[in-house]
C-alpha cells in the first residue's frame, strides 16, 4: 500500500529544515501533517482543525517555564500533529516538563536554533502536501478505472475483491443481500464461511462501524447503488485505523461491486420476465409447444416428474408502486427457487402480483411417495417464510397438480392446482394439498351446479326437506359420521356426544325418510356421495 501523507519525518528530510532539532516526540515521526498554521496569539483555540504543524516564535506560550504546559495541552487535545520553535527572545531554551509531556503524548517539537523565514516554510511545506493530494487523488482515479474494467470481467466480484487485498494486504469478504459469500484470499474459506454463518442470524450491523467476528476486528461497509443496499463488505481492519484516502479505496470498490450486482439483477429481473411469460403460455394453451418448454425446464426422460405448483397470495398491497414490483417480483422467484431446489427440485416461475405459478420438476430415483414428502417439506418451509414487504407465506394458499411426466399436460395440472385451490377458498378441504387428495371431488367438481342439485335430490332430498320443516339439523350430521365409521353406532355416538337411546331414534328416522335399504352398498355410495355435493353446495352459496 502506498503512502500519499505528508510526515513529521518527511519534513525533516527537507532543506529548510537542515538546521532543526526534534527535542521531544520522537516516537511521533509518522504522525501526518495536513496543513501548517503560524500561532502568535494568546488566544488560539477556535483556530485549530487539528492535523496543523503549528511555526511560532514562542511569544503566546511560556515554553521556558512549567506555566506553558497547560497551552501544550490544549494544542495536544485539539490534535496538533507537532511544533516547530524559533527559539529567540521569547524562548531561550525548553523547559523539561513540556518536554516530557510531549514525550507522553508522542508530540514532536521541533526547534530552529537561527532565525528562519515562516513564510518559506510555510510555503514550500503548502506546496509539498497539495502536491501529495494531487498524486493521492491521480492514483484514486487510476485505482477506480482499474476497479470498474475488473466489474466488466468475469468472476469481477472476486477480481475486486483480489485487488483490494493485494493493495492493503487485508482478509475482505463480501455478503450479498441475497447471502451469497465472496472473499479474498482464498485460504480464508473456512473463517470467511464461519462469519457467513453468523451473519445469517440476522444480527444487525451499522455501516462504517467495527465489528469483531470470530475473534477478528472488521469495518463495515455497506454496497450501495441506485438507493439501495446490495450487500455488505467486511474489511479485516478497525474503523478508526481505517484513513480517509483508505476510505476512498474502499468506496471505490463498493462502488464497482454494486455495478456488477446491479447488472446481475438486470439479467435476472429479464431472465424472470422471459421465463414468467412462457410459463403463463404454458398454462393457458391447449396446443403444446416443446421448443418452448425446454428453454426453462428440463430435458423429458423416463425418470421426470412434475407437479405445477400454485401460491395464491392473499392481503394483497394496492400500493405497491410500479418501480418497486419488478424488484419485488424478482426476489419473491429468487426466495421460491431457492426453498425448491433445497429439496432438490428444478423449477420455472411466473410470479404475478397475486399469485405465483411453480413447475416443479425432479429426477426420481426413488419412490415417488418420498418426494411427496418432499413437496411436503417444501410447503411447510413456504408458510414459515417472512421476508417484510415481500413475501409472507402464513398468508398464502397453497395447491398441486397430480404427478406428471408429460409436459403437454401442464395446461391440464394447472386446473388441478386451480381446483384444489377452489376447493381451499370453499372452506371444503382445506389442509389437501395434492389434487389426487381430493377424492370423490375430483368429479363433483366438474359437474355444473344444476347437476349437482338434482343428485343430492334425488338421495337426501326427504331427509333434507324434513330438516327445513322441522329446523333440526341433527339428521343430515348423524346420517355423514354414521357412515364415516362404516356404521359403528358405538363411535358414532361418541363422536356426536350423545346417548345410544338419542342415536337410535335419529337412525330411524332417517330409515323412515331415506328407506330400509339406506346402508346397501350401492345406496350407501350414492348417499355418501350426495353429502359431499350437498357440502360443496352449501359452501359454494355461502362464497
Amino acid at each position: 500500500m502506498e503512502n500519499f501523507k505528508v510526515t513529521v519525518e518527511d519534513i525533516l528530510r527537507r532543506e529548510l529544515f537542515m538546521d532543526a532539532e526534534l527535542i521531544a516526540g520522537k516516537k511521533g515521526l509518522n504522525r501526518e501533517i495536513k496543513w501548517t498554521h503560524i500561532l502568535e496569539m494568546k488566544s488560539f483555540d477556535s483556530f485549530i482543525n487539528g492535523g496543523e504543524l503549528i511555526l511560532t516564535t514562542g511569544s503566546n506560550i511560556d515554553f521556558n517555564s512549567p506555566h506553558g504546559m497547560s497551552k501544550i495541552k490544549i494544542l495536544i487535545e485539539s490534535g496538533v500533529t507537532g511544533i516547530c520553535l524559533e527559539l529567540g527572545p521569547h524562548v531561550t531554551k525548553v523547559d523539561p516538563e513540556i518536554l516530557e509531556l510531549a514525550d507522553q503524548h508522542t508530540f514532536p517539537i521541533i526547534i530552529f536554533k537561527k532565525t528562519v523565514k515562516f513564510v518559506d516554510i510555510t510555503q514550500d511545506l503548502h506546496t509539498l502536501i497539495i502536491n501529495s493530494h494531487h498524486t493521492q487523488l491521480e492514483h484514486l482515479h487510476l485505482l477506480s478505472k482499474e476497479f470498474n474494467e475488473l466489474s466488466l470481467e468475469p468472476n469481477g466480484i472476486i477480481k475486486i475483491l483480489k485487488k483490494v487485498h493485494n493493495y492493503f494486504q487485508k482478509t475482505v469478504i463480501l455478503i450479498t443481500d441475497e447471502k451469497k459469500l465472496y472473499y479474498y484470499p482464498l485460504k480464508v474459506k473456512k473463517h470467511a464461511e464461519y462469519i457467513h454463518s453468523l451473519i445469517d442470524t440476522n444480527m444487525e450491523i451499522q455501516p462504517y462501524t467495527s465489528l469483531t467476528l470470530d475473534k477478528r476486528n472488521y469495518s463495515i461497509f455497506p454496497i450501495k447503488g441506485l438507493g439501495h443496499s446490495w450487500g455488505t463488505l467486511y474489511f479485516q481492519e478497525e474503523a478508526e485505523a481505517i484513513d480517509e484516502f483508505s476510505y476512498s479505496i474502499l468506496d471505490r470498490a463498493t462502488l464497482a461491486v454494486a455495478q456488477i450486482l446491479l447488472r446481475n439483477q438486470t439479467i435476472e429481473e429479464r431472465k424472470q420476465n422471459q421465463e414468467g411469460d412462457i410459463v403463463k403460455k404454458l398454462m393457458h394453451e391447449e396446443s403444446f409447444d416443446p421448443s418452448r418448454a425446454q428453454k426453462f425446464l428440463p430435458y423429458p426422460s423416463e425418470n421426470l416428474y412434475y407437479r405445477v405448483v400454485i401460491i395464491e397470495k392473499r392481503n394483497i398491497d394496492d400500493e405497491i408502486r410500479p418501480e418497486d414490483w419488478e424488484e419485488i417480483k424478482l426476489t419473491q422467484a429468487i426466495i421460491l427457487r431457492n426453498l425448491f431446489k433445497n429439496f432438490g427440485f428444478r423449477t420455472a416461475i411466473s410470479v404475478t402480483i397475486n399469485s405465483i405459478t411453480v413447475i416443479s420438476s425432479f429426477y426420481e430415483n426413488q419412490q415417488t411417495t418420498e418426494k411427496d414428502h418432499s413437496f411436503n417439506l417444501v410447503t411447510d418451509a413456504i408458510r414459515k417464510t417472512h421476508e417484510k414487504n415481500i413475501f409472507n407465506g402464513e398468508e398464502c394458499h397453497i395447491s398441486a397438480s397430480s404427478l406428471n411426466k408429460d409436459y403437454s399436460k401442464l395446461s391440464k395440472c394447472y386446473k388441478e392446482a386451480n381446483e384444489v385451490l377452489r376447493l381451499k377458498h370453499l372452506e371444503v378441504l382445506e389442509d389437501v394439498l395434492f389434487y389426487e387428495d381430493l377424492g370423490v371431488y375430483r368429479l363433483l367438481m366438474k359437474l355444473d351446479k344444476s347437476e349437482l342439485e338434482s343428485f343430492v335430490s334425488a338421495y337426501l332430498g326427504p331427509l333434507l326437506d324434513f330438516e327445513k320443516r322441522t329446523n333440526n339439523n341433527n339428521l343430515l350430521l348423524t346420517l355423514s359420521i354414521y357412515l364415516e365409521t362404516m356404521g359403528s353406532k358405538k363411535e358414532t355416538s361418541e363422536r356426536l356426544y350423545i346417548v345410544r337411546q338419542t342415536l337410535y331414534y335419529r337412525l330411524e328416522k332417517i330409515k323412515e325418510l331415506l328407506g330400509e335399504q339406506f346402508m346397501e352398498p350401492v345406496n350407501r355410495q350414492a348417499i355418501e356421495l350426495a353429502i359431499n355435493a350437498h357440502r360443496l353446495l352449501g359452501d359454494m352459496s355461502s362464497k
